[in-house]
């Protein structure tokens, strides 16, 4: 039986499009609420969607990459992504909850204590996109540090080197964080009234981790989650991330435009795999695209046109910008899992609108997932981990023994 793709969705306030706030099926009075976050997960949940992920920063939304601007006609301000992953977890059951944290800036400790309890909260769906702060804006709230303003024109030209210490960072980071994941080995905990002990000591263990950047001791405060270790999930547009996702990440997000990009960006991923070293399963790709839908063709373009026009412009985007119907939407998809990617992760352009229409055209057609298991790992068809800690010591009995014996 064919695997059904794997199925995302990207949820960021108002939607992607900087004008969904305005378009009369928007929400706006209510971006701030409990009731709204709920809503949007609960409709994704219902639609049968594998997980979504939720947009974060650490400074305002803004027009331009890595720089703030003064536009006050666009959605600024938002709720922190970890927390509304939090609070909506209880009222939900199978969908798979990613929330955005930053590396920069943000301690791995508290990245790692955070997301072990959203896996505890929502009982093994917890994942975690880590995305880096590039913006002295950002490392202004912070205060302890500066970083190097970007050449954006440079950057977008290939000139990626300039990034490569902030990923660098980000990988010591998610490298500390799964160390602290693993910390508490599965059965750690005792609970013996008997003998009075709670923890065995000896199956608790120290990151002891000393990078570039990063210097980190000690065990984490939570003991190991559901899954072990959430799924980590980047987002990557060129050689450096892609490099950071082969280390470091579980799925990459991509944001192809037409089949030839498609197929050539599959192949840098798994080049970046090969050269880092990449052991046990490939990473899973799924593709980035932009929706907006409607019943026909003519209905979506004019739906876009609109939104243009009263943002003043045409939303860039990073990723393929789709205006069109349901049909066309699956032809899409159908295209890049023919390609090799694992499947898709839809923006939509207005919410809840295009999260509702994708409830109600798309997924009934690609059909009911058919994993097996709660959590986000056996929803997507990953295993569940051995704890680094269990399996260096089975080991490492297991060389004694050998030795014992050839003695």
């Amino acid at each position: 039986m064919t695997r059904r793709p794997t199925i995302a969705v990207a949820l960021d306030g108002a939607g992607w499009h900087p004008a969904a706030w305005r378009d009369p099926s928007a929400r706006p009075t209510e971006l701030f609420s409990r009731r709204y976050w709920s809503d949007l997960v609960q409709t994704a949940e219902r639609a049968d969607i594998d997980f979504v992920t939720i947009e974060d920063a650490l400074g305002l939304q803004t027009s331009t990459l890595w720089s703030a601007d003064d536009r006050t006609d666009q959605v600024r301000g938002r709720l922190d992504a970890l927390l509304i992953a939090s609070f909506v977890a209880p009222v939900t059951s199978r969908i798979g909850l990613v929330p955005t944290v930053t590396t920069t800036h943000t301690e791995p400790f508290h990245v790692a204590t955070g997301l072990q309890t959203l896996d505890f909260a929502s009982r093994g769906r917890a994942g975690w996109r880590p995305q880096l702060s590039g913006s002295p804006h950002e490392a202004a709230h912070f205060g302890r540090r500066t970083v190097p303003t970007v050449d954006v024109e440079a950057l977008l030209a290939g000139d990626s080197e300039q990034i490569r210490p902030g990923f660098d960072e980000a990988r010591e980071v998610v490298e500390v964080v799964r160390r602290l994941w693993d910390s508490w080995e599965d059965d750690a905990i005792i609970r013996d009234a008997e003998t009075g002990r709670f923890i065995d000591r000896t199956k608790i263990h120290g990151a002891e981790f000393v990078g570039e950047h990063i210097s980190v001791h000690g065990a984490s405060i939570v003991p190991r989650s559901p899954q072990g270790q959430p799924l980590v999930a980047v987002l990557g547009h060129q050689t450096i991330p892609y490099e950071l996702a082969a280390t470091s990440a579980d799925l990459v997000f991509v944001t192809p435009h037409d089949d030839a990009q498609s197929a050539s960006i599959l192949a840098e991923v798994r080049d970046a795999e090969t050269r880092t070293g990449r052991a046990g399963r490939p990473l899973s790709v799924l593709a980035d695209v932009l929706v907006v839908l409607e019943s026909t063709p003519e209905a979506a373009r004019a739906a876009l046109e609109r939104l243009d026009e009263q943002n003043g412009s045409p939303v860039a985007s990073d990723a393929l910008v789709f205006a069109g119907t349901p049909e066309q939407l699956l032809e899409r998809i159908h295209a890049w899992t023919a390609l090799g990617y694992d499947g898709v992760r839809i923006r939509p352009a207005r919410l809840p609108r295009d999260l509702e229409q994708l409830a109600d055209w798309v997924l009934p057609a690609l059909g009911r997932s058919d994993a097996a298991g709660s959590t986000l790992r056996e929803r997507l068809g990953f295993e569940l981990p051995e704890n680094r800690y269990t399996a260096a010591a089975a080991a490492a009995g297991a060389a004694a023994r050998t030795n014992e014996e050839a003695a």
